[in-house]
């Protein structure tokens, strides 16, 4: 019986374990994936309940309340219209992560189309994808996003946009790449010798092993997507409406008011800084979890 035992045991110890699954084991023994998800899961639980979260209602106030500190009824204070700080901060991670997220996906999608063609045809296909993503690199970013948003206008989905163009050639070059080390592997010279070609060979071979850099890096771009969407929303081409509880937009006029209420710009600027730090301690432990060089 003994003897049965330890050789089932040696079985499954010995039977292979998928990439995924070895990753998501890794990630739990990793304190700063652990740390991560524990803060992105937070602030995405704190935007997706926001109404239930937030004490009062964001947008509304009086101005017999601006200006008050923080307190018991008012945990962050008050801004000049007598608005809490800390209900539009809650209700500010719907539109800043939403945002970051957006962006992102639109980024990956763009950037992952235009890098797998790149990765795949060569040729002058290649040369044109690549000099083009080579131009809006040589663009500063924030500049570029500016011209953007000042072309498409204002609005949720047109700083997105800019921001996922800023993405687009990262994501690109980086597919490109993992395609380009992945087309003489084994597995691949073996599909093309049993007549695996076109479309197949990308989609059903190359893709699914050349997508996981991709991945971490798109979780490390939200991080950069946070960031992006607060700057916009600090050099006022954020929402079109002002009153928005955006955090970008939040630290857009605090400048005048540091002298007797400081807290408007420590508070948003907080917030941006947690969750930065969430999404780069995901987006390190993802990619730790990932390489293939550390497996063990």
């Amino acid at each position: 019986m003994t003897q049965a035992t330890g050789t089932l045991a040696a079985t499954y110890e010995d039977r292979p374990i998928g990439l995924w699954t070895d990753a998501l084991r890794r990630m739990r023994r990793s304190p700063a994936a652990i740390i991560g998800v524990t803060i992105v899961g937070l602030f995405v639980l704190m935007a997706i309940f926001a109404p239930f979260l937030a004490p009062f209602e964001p947008t509304r106030g009086t101005l017999a309340d601006s200006y008050l500190p923080p307190s018991p009824e008012h945990w962050f204070g008050t801004n000049i219209q007598g608005q809490d700080v800390l209900s539009r901060i809650i209700f500010g991670a719907r539109l800043t992560l939403g945002i970051a997220v957006l962006s992102v996906v639109i980024g990956v999608a763009v950037g992952g189309l235009l890098g797998a063609l790149a990765g795949y045809f060569r040729g002058w296909v290649d040369s044109v994808i690549m000099r083009g993503v080579d131009i809006m690199l040589a663009i500063p970013g924030l500049l570029f996003a500016i011209a953007v948003v000042t072309y498409l206008g204002r609005g949720f989905v047109q700083i997105a946009v800019a921001i996922a163009i800023l993405n687009v050639p990262i994501f690109a070059r980086l597919l490109r790449a993992s395609l380009l080390s992945l087309s003489e592997a084994d597995y691949v010279i073996a599909a093309r010798s049993v007549g695996v070609a076109g479309p197949t060979l990308l989609i059903r071979h190359m893709l699914p092993n050349a997508v996981s850099p991709l991945i971490v890096q798109g979780t490390l771009a939200l991080a950069t997507a946070v960031v992006d969407a607060a700057a916009l929303g600090f050099l006022g081409l954020g929402p079109p409406d002002p009153g928005t509880p955006e955090w970008g937009t939040m630290l857009s006029d605090t400048y005048r008011y540091l002298n007797n209420a400081v807290y408007l710009a420590f508070f948003p600027g907080i917030a941006i800084v947690i969750s930065v730090l969430g999404f780069n301690l995901l987006g390190d432990g993802m990619r730790e979890a990932l390489d293939p060089k550390l497996r063990r």
